[in-house]
């Protein structure tokens, strides 16, 4: 069980509890009947040289939504992940560490909710950046 975080306790530069996912090229092909994406360098791997790439890539809305996980994760059961947004600037690939990360970079009471801003983003193990982006959430009070 995840303990609950709550609003009070969240500083700005706080960094979130990092989420390390490794793709499979079965999830890919799962992921591409899920959400409708056959773009064949996601499953195939010659197709996918012959595209000049090194082999087959994770979909960006996978790992988008791996940060997503890591945003519900940390916000509890009583947390609600309000707009997760991110940009595909590199590709992750199969088999490798795709580090979900995120940073507390406000937070507002706004229309009676307890909001945090967070830049989040996707990494390889070598720290490269490869899936940028921004995250609203808004955690109950402590009291």
């Amino acid at each position: 069980m995840v303990e609950q975080v709550f609003w009070d306790d969240v500083e700005v530069g706080q960094e979130i509890p990092r989420l390390i996912k490794q793709a499979t090229p079965r999830q890919l092909v799962k992921w591409a009947a899920a959400s409708g994406d056959y773009y064949e360098v996601h499953y195939n791997q010659d197709f996918a040289i012959k595209a000049g790439l090194p082999g087959i890539i994770v979909h960006g809305w996978l790992t988008l939504s791996f940060l997503a996980q890591m945003l519900t994760d940390w916000v509890g059961e009583h947390g609600e992940v309000k707009k997760v947004s991110a940009n595909y600037r590199r590709m992750n690939f199969p088999g490798e560490d795709i580090i979900c990360r995120g940073k507390v970079v406000a937070k507002q009471v706004r229309q009676g909710e307890r909001q945090v801003e967070l830049d989040i983003w996707a990494e390889r193990a070598n720290g490269e950046r490869t899936t940028p982006g921004k995250a609203v959430v808004v955690l109950p009070a402590r009291a």
